[in-house]
């Protein structure tokens, strides 16, 4: 367990030390699992509390991916098939610990920096959004394609999906389309790109500055160097056919404008296509999260979020939809509902339940 996340802490300038977590599970893509999650929150809380350390620092091991999403794989077991109860409490126990872990971040006070090279995905993308400086790379690919698994953009979707420019919040969780570095810059969820042969020339400067307000002039000059090598991005590219697509007064109809694209441009296509294939009461859920976290605080977000996420694991669409992609491999899900048409209010209202009496964020 203890070598799926590495820690050290490295001298800096001043008798300060530059915390450095790295997610370790190359063969996973970094997939966040409840081991890695137990292992980072303490270590993380005990560098908040100590004043010798001015930042933080928190990459992967390899560049393929910095963090590729939770490890539903193992939450598939814990979760219930259609008609069946919860077999016990691992899936509230991970995502309770793992909505922790993102607050953290979030709230931690200190420079907190995330290095998100390669695949961005999922619980990859709670880790990165709450930092307060966001590296993306040239080969950054970012998505929340919950969609294909009966889930729903959670890690604090409904905060950062609601804070996006235009329709791209509504889009994005809707299609789990992918976006590029430029992409995440345009919609806020990064402050730097940065070439990923950088990185650790960059650490290297990060221990050398005498002042956390050096911080941000230290990932500035790496960023200038690097700006002509930024990748057009597909956001501003298709803003007008997005915010066309998501003008509508109800999910149903947002969801017919999008999976109505015939034409020849692949991104825009794939978009629509996987939203096609995709669990007909997700668009439910994330519409629902958007205009119900629309005026939330971040503690009450992440509260909702794990109400919605147990529910999730309670009501068979998400075992159905792992099951399908990543357990049988069939690619095939059998969703309990043929079409988004035919999805109940009742049942939607059944993930805003809340399953307890005393919600286990309420500290928060």
């Amino acid at each position: 367990m203890t070598d799926v996340v590495l820690f050290e802490e490295r001298p800096a300038a001043g008798g300060k030390k530059l915390g450095v977590a790295m997610l370790n599970s190359e063969k996973s893509l970094n997939s966040l699992s409840h081991d890695m999650v137990e292992l980072l929150l303490p270590q993380l809380q005990k560098w908040q509390a100590d004043d010798s350390i001015s930042a933080v620092f928190l990459h992967s091991a390899g560049e393929r991916s910095f963090c590729a999403g939770g490890d539903v794989v193992a939450l598939h077991a814990g979760s219930a098939a259609y008609g069946e109860d919860l077999p016990n409490d691992s899936c509230t126990e991970f995502f309770a610990e793992e909505y922790r872990l993102d607050y953290l971040i979030h709230t931690f006070g200190k420079p907190f920096i995330v290095w998100g090279t390669g695949f961005v995905m999922g619980g990859g993308v709670g880790l990165l959004s709450g930092a307060s400086h966001r590296v993306v790379t040239e080969t950054t690919r970012m998505a929340m394609p919950e969609v294909t698994i009966g889930l729903y953009p959670d890690v604090g979707g409904t905060w950062f999906l609601n804070r996006t420019p235009d329709k791209t919040g509504l889009f994005l969780g809707l299609t789990g389309a992918h976006i590029n570095a430029t992409d995440v810059e345009y919609i806020g969820l990064a402050d730097y790109f940065i070439t990923q042969d950088l990185k650790d020339e960059v650490m290297t400067a990060l221990t050398e500055v005498k002042c956390e307000m050096g911080i941000g002039g230290v990932m500035d000059h790496f960023s200038k160097l690097v700006a002509p090598q930024k990748p057009a991005g597909n956001l501003v590219a298709h803003i007008d056919w997005i915010n066309r697509v998501c003008d509508a007064p109800d999910v149903a109809t947002v969801v017919a404008q999008i999976t109505a694209y015939d034409g020849d441009d692949t991104w825009c296509a794939k978009a629509a296509q996987t939203l096609g294939r995709g669990c007909p009461v997700t668009p439910y859920l994330v519409w629902e999260q958007l205009e119900r976290g629309k005026n939330l605080s971040l503690e009450e977000v992440f509260r909702l979020e794990l109400i919605m996420s147990v529910n999730c694991a309670k009501r068979g669409h998400f075992k159905e939809g792992v099951r399908a992609l990543l357990v049988d491999k069939d690619r095939n899900p059998q969703w309990q509902y043929a079409s988004v048409a035919d999805v109940p209010a009742e049942e939607v209202e059944a993930f805003f339940v809340q399953p307890w009496e005393v919600h286990p964020l309420a500290d928060l």
